[in-house]
């Protein structure tokens, strides 16, 4: 359910996160966060959708129907909760976009205020038996939680690096070329730490960012110049950082266009002002699929080897 505006999404099904509040390894694999690959059978039509128009309505989440109707008889509850947990565990102030119930429980979507900028996710556990929300009980995944802070870090001292790679996505899409998701959807099923409509940073065992995150979590209104200052360049990995880049094409009746992928390799490779990293990259047709959120189809163009920016 939508908490602004609070309308019902009927939800099932997320790659990334978590599917209840039961059978959960709290250490996710890199290489599944690093590619984004939905593995799911192809979706049949009536479940996709333009991706100009998608903006999270009709994803679920297994066995969540029940607990997603006490989830939204407690929303302003369940709010207060997630506000609180991440507050007092993290030092971060978040908006809940999206509630969705599933297994034992709902998951939380959310967005940071200010900077560092990221998405995550938390959950609150639920008695269906009872119809009873656990709010004293909120917990999170802390790897996904601390990556997301950490890309946001990242996003926050390297932004002039990252606006570099956003006014280039930004000209595809005023030329009519390619398109991304919708802010919508990032914030009511997102949950991928430093998101943009084109792409989201995941972070591998990265020294580099450690310091950082430390004086950050030690002092949350600590200054982008000293945050920066904290950065350990010597032990950054270029192959540790990853930023996942997932376009669309623009028109909504054309195939991913094997020309224009190549062109936008080829301008990666070139570019010398964008951020350090190891640059995955798929190029979609039009379409996602509502229930699972995955632009990934059979024509997809996926770029095999990692483009290293170092």
């Amino acid at each position: 359910m939508n908490i602004r505006p609070r309308i019902m999404l009927t939800i099932i099904g997320i790659s990334l996160i978590l599917v209840g509040c039961s059978g959960i390894n709290s250490t996710k694999n890199y290489q599944e966060s690093k590619k984004a690959k939905e593995t799911q059978a192809a979706p049949s039509e009536e479940l996709l959708i333009n991706v100009q128009d998608y903006t999270g309505e009709g994803y679920e989440l297994p066995y969540g129907k029940v607990t997603d109707k006490i989830a939204a008889e407690n929303l302003d509850l369940i709010e207060e909760a997630a506000i609180k947990f991440f507050k007092e565990k993290y030092r971060t102030y978040v908006t809940v976009h999206n509630v969705v119930g599933a297994k034992d429980g709902a998951t939380m979507f959310v967005e940071s205020k200010g900077e560092p900028h990221f998405y995550t996710y938390a959950v609150v556990p639920i008695d269906e038996l009872e119809k009873k929300v656990m709010t004293g009980k909120v917990w999170a995944d802390e790897f996904q939680v601390e990556n997301a802070i950490k890309g946001g870090l990242c996003g926050m001292i390297f932004k002039e690096e990252f606006n570099q790679l956003n006014d280039y996505f930004d000209s595809l899409a005023a030329e009519g070329q390619i398109t991304g998701r919708t802010y919508e959807a990032i914030q009511n099923v997102g949950g991928k730490g430093f998101s943009t409509p084109y792409y989201f940073i995941s972070i591998g065992n990265e020294a580099a960012i450690q310091p950082v995150y430390d004086l950050f979590m030690k002092n949350p209104d600590e200054s982008a110049e000293n945050l920066r200052k904290a950065f350990e360049d010597n032990s950054f990995s270029a192959e540790n950082l990853f930023i996942n880049i997932q376009l669309f094409m623009a028109d909504k009746n054309a195939n991913p266009d094997k020309k224009l992928f190549d062109q936008i390799i080829k301008d990666l490779e070139d570019m010398t002002s964008i951020p350090r990293g190891s640059y995955s990259f798929v190029l979609n047709d039009n379409f996602i699929d509502k229930q699972s959120s995955s632009g990934m189809g059979d024509n997809s163009l996926d770029l095999l080897k990692d483009i290293i920016k170092e």
